[in-house]
């Protein structure tokens, strides 16, 4: 049986698309399999995909449905018992699988293994980030003691092209959000269950290259970012999380939303921005640093607000 299934979502990224398969088919451990999953291109990208010279290496199509639907349709072609994610404009070190398979195969009760990343342009490492963060390296399980703050920081460095995960953890949870052509926290809500649910294995050694310059799915927006999914359905997270971390997940809610609602009312949305304060923030999360802000973008101040504070950082 194959160890790894790799799946590419790939979407108008021929540019790049080749940097990511020789990526790949570089990699010290070879027992793999890699789906390609072409997500409705018009830019002759998949025609790189079917002339790359490597056997291991297959191209499945679809209409355009987002990188969730992508991802999710390589999950369900998956072959092997460890699932791996890269993205079209992104690569790995050499050493990657290799080395998050070992610490797989070393934790046998751990679901999955992130390692840190470098950021291009200029191959900054964030590992100082991360740590100062207040993660750490080695096993981590949520407990109701975590803090909203911590998980926060947990979620955030879990992106699925430094995260190698058991296959069967990954369907049972649901795989990546797929509705709406979601191009925005898809990979959010899968990894929100899987740490209140799961142990997870976090190191900081950078192998993986995340080329901003390339993506069109990050970076700096000039309007505001939609509302991550789990946001809008949290009744996903919540039938899943155990019972004695539901507070802590409401904490986070909280915290999620009101910035959610900051950056809404900063692009002057403010119908948005309340209706995420209406669902998640209460007027007694005081420990929320966003609470105040986020009550004071779910009005319509947060137009003329927004406007003069935009005006200002563009000078």
């Amino acid at each position: 049986m194959l160890r790894v299934s790799v799946i590419v979502p790939l979407y108008n990224k021929i540019a790049w698309v080749e940097r990511t398969l020789r990526s790949i088919a570089a990699q010290t451990f070879g027992d793999f399999e890699v789906i390609v999953v072409d997500d409705g291109s018009t830019d002759g990208s998949p025609a790189v995909v079917e002339a790359f010279p490597d056997a291991r290496f297959r191209l499945i199509t679809q209409a355009n449905a987002g990188p969730g639907a992508a991802r999710n349709r390589g999950i369900a072609e998956a072959r092997a018992g460890l699932v791996a994610f890269l993205d079209a404009d992104d690569a790995w070190r050499p050493e990657y699988l290799e080395a998050s398979i070992a610490i797989l195969d070393q934790n046998p009760g751990v679901c999955s293994a992130t390692c840190g990343y470098l950021e291009y342009p200029g191959a900054r490492d964030t590992e100082p980030m991360w740590r100062a963060r207040g993660l750490t390296p080695g096993v981590h399980r949520v407990t109701p003691t975590t803090g909203p703050k911590l998980l926060t920081h947990m979620l955030s460095f879990m992106s699925s092209c430094s995260t190698v995960s058991r296959v069967d953890t990954v369907r049972a949870l649901g795989g990546f959000y797929n509705r709406d052509r979601c191009r925005f926290g898809e990979d959010a809500m899968l990894y929100l269950k899987m740490l209140l649910t799961e142990a997870v294995h976090f190191r900081f050694d950078p192998q993986v290259e995340f080329h901003r310059e390339a993506s069109a799915l990050s970076g700096n927006y000039r309007q505001a970012r939609p509302p991550e999914p789990f946001l809008l359905h949290p009744e996903e997270v919540r039938a899943i999380c155990p019972s004695h971390l539901q507070d802590l997940l409401r904490q986070l809610l909280s915290w999620r939303a009101a910035k959610a609602a900051c950056v809404q009312g900063y692009f002057g949305q403010w119908r948005p921005a309340a209706r995420l304060v209406r669902d998640h923030v209460a007027w007694t999360d005081w420990w929320n640093p966003y609470q105040i802000a986020a009550f004071a973008s779910a009005t319509p101040l947060a137009v003329p607000a927004g406007a003069l504070i935009r005006g200002v950082r563009s000078r």
